[in-house]
């Protein structure tokens, strides 16, 4: 498999001890240079009469990696290595959010209206009109991210506990990109049962619920069941978040080779939640050809081989043409491979077999279906769900302006009318003279987006009448 690119998520930084001579700073970055590694930040501390102290940042393409630049480090004349920290865990360290007082308690006065007694009158008020809690509460601007821990991207089952990382990492996005209040909700329970029955529980706090990690076809059954009992946005953001970006970068994609959705053969290898959502997202945008595979090869109609009740409805809305085969088959002649799978699972021999001007969606992380710099240099257009190469087919881009735009105007959900228009929306911040093979969707950094989405899904809500606020 083509080693990818070293990355921030396997970065150290190390504080040394270094010999006051020229020749050894030239052989640490030669050495850096040597492993294959990225060399950052190179800083003088201190300097001494014999030696200096620096900080090195580097970054690595995997654990082993980093160790073994760390290695060759120590074993440079007259180098010490005085601390090694890695950067991914030292940014993770006591947890990455908190909770924070929007009103001063300075002395009685302020005591006296933010808690007892003054808050009665605030409790009462709510109990008599139950819409005030959007007025006087963190309802209207807080999401809880739940999870069971059962489908962690590229981890798999890892459980609640393990799981939190992540959710506080969405946390963060939330916040800094929306000005959202989102606090992770690990669930210690895998029964479909009892994380319907705890959410619900739940909801009163919330503005909206985004689920998160919760594996197939359990997710399908708890959205669904959580969107009829609740009045408030239910979204899970594996299948719906995904499906959003991938159809605004399709969009765009398309525009380039100048290739109509209705007309394109479409090449799905995974079809777990985001597979389905995705398919569906693409069906109602107007595609037609769309062929899904698993490990077991292309899924038909009639096939009984390694099927569920997911695999069931996906091949009664797919596979037009009831093709059968390996996914190296079905790809010949297909116009966009998306991979929602896993590592290294498509041959630069399959690519080669696709239409002309074909379209690569490699989301597979943290490693792609097939790497950018295998495919890269046959295909018309190149994406993956990494940070570290262009065209990132990332949920930021989709989430935190989806919820945004959900709870600005109150809506009770948000239907399949509100995520087209967050994709349109997306698509629509590339301008066509923007539009390139390594540019077809904006950058979670880039401010228009959530704005865009937001106000596009508002509108949405308020056309399709699910908006409570005008």
């Amino acid at each position: 498999m083509t080693p990818l690119t070293p990355n921030a998520s396997f970065s150290m930084t190390l504080r040394l001890q270094v010999p006051n001579r020229s020749e050894i700073l030239i052989k640490l970055t030669e050495g850096i240079a040597e492993t294959g590694a990225e060399l950052g930040d190179l800083i003088l501390v201190e300097k001494l009469a014999e030696h200096s102290i620096r900080v090195l940042t580097f970054a690595a393409s995997s654990e082993d990696h980093a160790q073994w630049v760390l290695a060759v480090l120590k074993d440079l004349p007259g180098v010490q290595v005085l601390a090694a920290e890695d950067r991914t865990f030292a940014l993770h360290q006591g947890g990455k959010i908190s909770v924070e007082s929007k009103s001063p308690l300075k002395n009685q006065d302020q005591l006296s209206r933010g808690y007892t007694p003054g808050v009665g009158r605030v409790c009462q008020a709510i109990h008599q009109n139950p819409e005030l809690a959007f007025t006087y509460t963190i309802k209207p601007h807080t999401v809880a991210i739940v999870t069971d821990g059962s489908a962690v991207l590229g981890l798999g089952n890892i459980g609640p506990l393990a799981a939190l990382p992540v959710m506080e990492g969405k946390a963060m996005i939330f916040k800094e990109f929306a000005g959202l209040d989102a606090f992770p909700v690990c669930l210690d329970t895998q029964d479909t049962e009892a994380i319907i029955a705890t959410v619900q529980y739940l909801a009163p706090v919330f503005g909206g619920i985004n689920l998160e990690d919760i594996s197939s076809p359990r997710c399908f059954e708890i959205e669904e069941r959580l969107r009829d009992l609740l009045d408030i946005p239910v979204f899970h953001d594996d299948q719906h978040g995904t499906a959003v970006v991938l159809l605004a970068a399709l969009l765009n994609a398309l525009a380039i080779v100048e290739k109509p959705l209705a007309e394109i053969k479409v090449v799905f290898n995974g079809v777990g939640a985001a597979g389905m959502a995705c398919t569906q997202m693409l069906q109602q945008a107007g595609v037609r050809h769309i062929v899904g595979c698993d490990r077991s090869g292309a899924i038909y109609l009639g096939r009984t081989a390694n099927m569920n009740s997911v695999k069931e409805r996906y091949a009664q809305i797919t596979n037009p043409q009831g093709e059968q085969g390996s996914l190296g088959d079905v790809l010949r002649g297909a116009d966009v491979f998306v991979g929602l799978s896993g590592p290294g699972l498509v041959t630069l021999e399959d690519i080669q077999g696709m239409a002309t001007k074909p379209l690569v969606f490699a989301l597979a992380n943290p490693v792609p279906e097939i790497a950018p710099e295998v495919a890269g240099p046959h295909v018309a257009v190149m994406a993956t769900g990494r940070s570290d190469y262009p065209n990132q087919i990332n949920n930021a881009l989709a989430y935190p302006g989806i919820f945004k735009g959900a709870l600005d105007c109150r809506a009770r959900c948000i239907n399949e009318v509100m995520k087209q228009a967050a994709a349109q929306a997306l698509a629509g911040l590339i301008l066509p003279a923007e539009r390139r093979p390594g540019y077809i969707i904006p950058s979670v950094f880039d401010p228009r987006v959530v704005p865009a989405v937001a106000q596009a899904v508002a509108q949405a809500a308020r056309e399709t009448g699910v908006a409570r606020l005008p």
